[in-house]
């Protein structure tokens, strides 16, 4: 079996790249991290001339109906650029969401605009895979009340979808009563997330479908995490080798001593054989939905730990440079950092994929 990206999404792959080269060069990157707000209205402005806020709103609501593994291949692109826009959350997550349990009524009335890029919905299932103490969201069956911490895509979200201590998904209008929105820092200054405190707040219920739900945005969430990650790692590989070729000690470039060499060749042999084992976990969220969300752990997991190791072996071949604001290489230490635990780190990423196992029973 041929497995790779068909034409489209090369040329899917080629257009987001062309894209980002052109309207996010890291002095932007650098501009939009250090502002208040973490985002690029121009670089938004010029993905969505592509189509990519409505690549997984279904045609019947305007969208294009996309799969996860062209999701994957815009993720990866925006991990390599280390674009701060919003994505995984506000124009994956949300719409699948709606898609598999909103009401008629919520389709109808966000989807469309989600496509059209008018609006942006954040999402916050942060506690179905760990629960911090004092978090968790409890539903009576009519007001939500408790705490989500890390919604995705927080910042200008027009409404939120939060998962109750049940997994069960609730939509929540963003100027809700009794509904207080906290913005919290991370280390990825690219990226948005923050606390919802809910105190009486009522919203609307999706399905109540035993959690299948929950269960598709998270291994929806993990999948993205890890192609971020794989483009994330691919830039600083990149980096590395390019500024090995040029620094120069001794009388010599770097890049010609055998341990800068081994260092190099052992980023790229960890990297690339995640690149296969991201693509298949995005090609069975939609093909074979039976072993997605064992894949889905596995890509996350794995490439969490590889991409720590691209992250801090690139940084070391810069040697002191490494650590400058001026080369910018922690955009992407920090990307990475963020896509290795958001959603589950690989212990308990690997905890879960042993209890879907059978291996172990899930505490």
């Amino acid at each position: 079996m041929d497995f790779g990206l068909s034409q489209d999404q090369e040329m899917l792959c080629d257009a987001i790249s062309r894209t980002l080269a052109d309207t996010c060069p890291l002095d932007h990157v650098r501009e939009c991290a250090e502002g208040s707000v973490p985002f690029s209205d121009n670089v938004r402005s010029a993905l969505g001339e592509i189509g990519i806020w409505g690549m997984m709103v279904p045609e019947q609501h305007d969208g294009l109906g996309m799969t996860m593994l062209d999701a994957a291949v815009v993720a990866e692109q925006l991990g390599y650029a280390v674009a701060p826009v919003a994505f995984i959350g506000a124009h994956v997550l949300a719409p699948l969401a709606l898609a598999q349990g909103g009401s008629e009524e919520l389709k109808a009335h966000w989807l469309p605009r989600i496509a059209k890029g008018e609006a942006q919905i954040a999402v916050a299932i942060a506690e179905t895979v760990e629960i911090r103490d004092r978090a968790g969201v409890d539903f009576d069956g009519a007001k939500l009340d408790g705490t989500a911490l890390f919604a995705l895509d927080f910042l200008e979200a027009d409404a939120f979808l939060v998962a109750d201590t049940a997994g069960r998904m609730h939509f929540v209008a963003g100027d809700a009563a009794g509904l207080e929105k906290v913005a919290l820092k991370t280390i990825d200054r690219t990226r948005s997330v923050g606390e919802l405190r809910f105190s009486g707040v009522a919203g609307e219920a999706l399905a109540d479908d035993g959690g299948a739900t929950v269960r598709r945005l998270r291994d929806a969430g993990r999948v993205l995490l890890a192609a971020d990650s794989l483009g994330a790692g691919q830039a600083m590989i990149e980096k590395a080798v390019d500024y090995a070729g040029q620094r120069e000690q001794f009388g010599r470039v770097i890049g010609s001593f055998q341990a800068v060499k081994h260092m190099c060749a052992e980023m790229a042999a960890r990297h690339e054989p995640c690149r296969s084992l991201v693509w298949y976990a995005a090609h069975a969220f939609d093909a074979t939905p039976d072993e997605a969300s064992l894949v889905a752990c596995h890509a996350k997991s794995h490439t969490g730990e590889v991409h720590r190791f691209v992250a801090r072996t690139s940084t070391e071949v810069h040697g002191g440079m490494g650590f400058t604001d001026l080369l910018g290489l922690h955009f992407w230490f920090k990307r990475i950092g963020f896509d290795r635990q958001v959603l589950g780190g690989p212990e308990a990423v690997r905890a879960e994929a042993a209890a879907l196992q059978g291996w172990t029973q899930v505490a």
